[in-house]
């Protein structure tokens, strides 16, 4: 399912890019006809250029975006601390306060199961 969802982003991407080159191409020519010398219609060319480059920039970083956002879904939820998540505690980690030096779980019985079944 991230694949196609991927994919469909990639695609509405790749549309936005061809806009911007369209956008791009339009505004030189306006520029084009507009410029009374051969420098200035050199300059318009030059910016559609670098509108250009900057679409397709966009393009690939939406790419990117979109490719980490497939391989986060992927993650399994359950490596939360160990390792795997350098951002943030894992949920329901309960925070040491500041004159405690004993352990953060309750002290009555014994200490939290680990999620390991023998039966």
């Amino acid at each position: 399912m991230q694949k196609v969802k991927e994919k469909i982003s990639n695609m509405a991407s790749s549309v936005k890019e061809h806009i911007n080159i369209g956008k791009a191409e339009a505004e030189e020519k306006l520029e084009k006809a507009a410029a009374r010398t051969e420098e200035e219609k050199k300059l318009a060319h030059e910016r559609k250029k670098a509108k250009e480059a900057r679409a397709k920039m966009e393009l690939h970083q939406d790419k990117v975006g979109h490719a980490e956002e497939r391989l986060r879904a992927k993650q399994p939820q359950y490596l939360h601390g160990y390792g795997y998540d350098h951002d943030h505690p894992p949920l329901g980690t309960p925070t040491p306060m500041a004159e405690t030096t004993g352990p953060t779980y309750n002290r009555v019985g014994h200490p939290p199961p680990h999620g390991h079944n023998k039966y």
